[in-house]
């Protein structure tokens, strides 16, 4: 089953701060929602742990994250791919793009990407898996997007 994910988030810091930030290893564990294990392999290459529920089915997916096509400070492409035993597997994309925002001192964080899930959980029917994923997408920008809210308060 492949789904289309997107959202744009206005944020209260500058542009460069915000990608120094969003790409600090502990700051993605942090913000990716259920991540309990984030382990650098390199720079780009993290392997992962991450639980979550689709439905009745809950299930900790294994697998790497990866950042690449990084263009400081205005894009980077963020992937994953993992398995969740006789769930399922899940693996996708996100491009994520910066730009300054209205104000001075603020930007515009905007992504758009490709999610691919099989197994059980694609079972589930398109609308509510499609549902969870476009969810778990937000949360984990609204996540990122909360920490620059914080600071500037």
């Amino acid at each position: 089953m492949g789904l289309k994910i997107e959202g744009r988030y206005e944020l209260p810091a500058p542009r460069q701060t915000v990608w120094d930030t969003m790409l600090q290893p502990a700051v993605l564990r942090e913000c990716i929602p259920g991540c309990s294990e984030l382990e650098t392999q390199d720079t780009t290459h993290y392997r992962a742990a991450i639980t979550t529920k689709i439905g009745p089915i809950k299930a900790t997916f294994k697998g790497q994250v990866v950042l690449s096509e990084m263009d400081e400070p205005n894009s980077v492409v963020l992937g994953g791919a993992g398995e969740g035993g006789i769930a399922g597997f899940a693996k996708g994309d996100a491009r994520i793009t910066l730009s300054d925002g209205a104000e001075p001192g603020t930007s515009v964080l905007q992504y758009e990407g490709d999610v691919v899930i099989g197994g059980k959980i694609a079972q589930l029917g398109s609308r509510l898996v499609a549902g969870v994923v476009q969810k778990l997408s937000d949360q984990f920008f609204q996540n990122l997007a909360q920490r620059f809210q914080s600071a500037a308060n």
